[in-house]
């Protein structure tokens, strides 16, 4: 008799869990079920005639390709604050190039400049809650840090609503935005294991004070997403200082920061000249998707595909992966149409990092390759996150954007376009240095491959776990 009543409070306990993650699943997947279209205001709003100028700007611009040059930048940008820093980022976690950031942004606070640090709800429940490394920061009077749609299982439905921006801001001086994240990952030459290539664009501001730049549009984005309500403050409390751990952080920080300005004083001393290693540009736009946390019209892969089918001689689109859905391939094979010269570059499988779009792309890839768009599959050893377009010799676009169901209608994204014929020459020798370490896909079983061409392979059990995940993932793959 015992027996039995065990086994049935087990059953009971096994079936209210199902229950619980059918809750979850339905409650935050529901949301996303169904693709909002483009409405005629914003078809009208994203005038194609905005995005070129003809004629030089008040702002300049530079590629920040490796990851390096990425850490290099932010020790030297941030150094320079006088005023106000605001960070955006949808991932930082702990590591030695967020020691680093954090006891720069740690010694501008001591100098008496507002630091506010925006962080995706994920990274801020997974990342940085319970650790003293944050509290540090966030404890400081002239420190705030947000999150972003704070994970709650109560409220399933909210889940999916993420921000996936990542930018820098400084002063009126310059700003960064493109695809990286705050850790090891993206930035420093801290690890050579786990590591992604990237990229990002540098702005500089010759006329602070100029409202009409982009860096006052990205301020004015930023604000908007600040005071969201579903924005939350991440530990504001000066008392945390007074905690045995904190305290300890804020030394080592400082001390941290005191080594890096030894050890590399020339990003430190406010000497780098930023005319001289921007180049000169016209128009620069951003594009952005709709802020709150539910679905979105796909406003910045409207526009992004508008301005391609404006193309009169090239467009090269980098991607880490695809996947798209009817509309979506629809748009794509109308550009593949109608573009002279188009291609689409993206990691293969086994090269990529992303093993949830990877699965689905092996099952849709014979839809991708239908848009009749060449593809080249990159297999360098290295992920490739890197989201950018090139049109024509003048246009460059680069930000957080993905080729996916996710950053078309679920996440926040920004893509900042600029209208430079430099910066459009210098990218162009990345995408084909990429293009180099590429096969071309001639149908979704075949390849052109360069003879002597190192192929990225992976064991059995992977290959059959993505077919299985693939089928299994396509109930909600809206979310990927």
């Amino acid at each position: 008799m015992l027996h039995w009543i065990k086994k049935r409070r087990g059953l009971g306990l096994l079936l209210l869990l199902l229950l619980l993650l059918l809750y979850l699943l339905a409650g935050a997947v529901a949301p996303f079920l169904s693709y909002p279209e483009i409405t005629g205001e914003t078809e009208e709003r994203l005038s194609l005639e905005s995005f070129r100028s003809g004629e030089p700007g008040p702002e300049r611009a530079a590629l920040v390709e490796t990851n390096r040059e990425a850490w290099e930048e932010r020790m030297r940008l941030l150094s320079m604050a006088k005023e106000r820093i605001i960070l955006s980022t949808f991932d930082m976690r702990p590591g030695e190039s967020t020691r680093d950031i954090l006891s720069v942004l740690l010694q501008k606070a001591e100098e008496g400049v507002d630091v506010r640090i925006l962080v995706d709800g994920v990274s801020g429940a997974v990342r940085m809650e319970g650790k003293a490394l944050f509290y540090a920061l966030s404890s400081h009077p002239n420190v705030e840090i947000r999150i972003y749609n704070p994970i709650n299982p109560l409220t399933p439905w909210k889940l999916m609503g993420r921000m996936h921006d990542k930018y820098v801001i400084v002063d009126e001086r310059a700003y960064l935005l493109g695809g990286r994240n705050t850790f090891d990952y993206f930035i420093g030459n801290y690890t050579e294991e786990h590591v992604s290539y990237d990229r990002e664009l540098l702005i500089y501001n010759t006329e602070p004070g100029n409202s009409d730049t982009s860096l006052k549009e990205l301020e004015a984005y930023f604000e908007s997403v600040w005071g969201l309500d579903v924005c939350r403050p991440f530990h504001d409390d000066e008392k945390l200082a007074e905690r045995e751990k904190v305290q300890k952080e804020r030394e080592l920080l400082k001390e941290r920061q005191e080594a890096l300005v030894a050890a590399n004083p020339a990003l430190f001393d406010g000497s780098w000249d930023y005319a001289e290693h921007t180049w000169e540009a016209g128009k620069i736009s951003l594009l952005s998707n709709p802020t709150h946390i539910y679905g979105k019209d796909p406003e910045v892969f409207y526009a992004l595909t508008e301005l391609m089918s404006q193309a009169k001689e090239r467009v090269i689109l980098q991607t880490p992966y695809i996947v798209c859905n009817g509309w979506m391939l629809e748009r794509l094979s109308e550009l593949g149409k109608t573009v002279p010269d188009i291609r689409i570059l993206l990691n293969s499988v086994d090269n990529g990092d992303n093993f949830v779009a990877s699965s689905d792309y092996l099952r849709h890839k014979d839809e991708v390759v239908d848009t009749g768009i060449p593809l080249w599959e990159y297999d360098g050893g290295i992920s490739n996150h890197g989201k950018s377009v090139l049109i024509d010799g003048d246009l460059t676009i680069v930000g957080s954007y993905n080729l996916d169901l996710r950053s078309t209608y679920v996440d926040t994204e920004l893509m900042l376009v600029v209208e430079c014929e430099e910066l459009n020459q210098e990218l162009e020798g990345h995408l084909f240095a990429f293009q180099e370490d590429s096969r071309r896909i001639i149908d979704a079983d075949t390849y052109e491959v360069p003879e002597g061409f190192p192929v990225q392979t992976t064991p059995f059990w992977k290959r059959f776990a993505r077919a299985v995940f693939g089928l299994v993932v396509q109930p909600f793959r809206c979310l990927i």
